[in-house]
């Protein structure tokens, strides 16, 4: 019985842990999208401080191509749109696999005592 027991805990374990690595790259994702939604934050502000007749460049690989202002506030918008619905998405996750880690903890707790019951 030990051995099945063991072999169960060992199991749930390693379920832990690759729940526990899900939430490792979930936080990564959720710090990156911080991150661009603050760097794009920032360009929002910028363009709302330029006169409509500013003149703006963006980065295409090497070169730089003229843009209209309209046009480069318009992709900011749909990039912050974006972020923020990659981070609801993400706290979503985030949420469902703390359930999981809880669920895979208490598990674990069981499996301990009825081990140590058994000794």
């Amino acid at each position: 019985m030990a051995p099945d027991l063991n072999k169960k805990l060992e199991d749930e374990v390693e379920k832990y842990r690759q729940t526990q690595n899900e939430m490792k790259k979930f936080v990564t994702q959720q710090q990156q999208l911080f991150i661009t939604k603050t760097e794009n934050e920032f360009v929002k502000q910028e363009f709302d401080n330029l006169d409509s007749d500013a003149v703006i460049y963006k980065l295409v690989g090497p070169v730089l191509v003229k843009q209209e202002l309209s046009e480069g506030k318009e992709t900011v918008e749909k990039r912050l749109v974006y972020c923020e619905g990659e981070l609801k998405r993400l706290a979503s996750l985030m949420k469902d696999t703390e359930k999981k880690l809880e669920i895979h903890r208490e598990v674990i707790a069981k499996i301990q005592q009825q081990i140590a019951a058994n000794k």
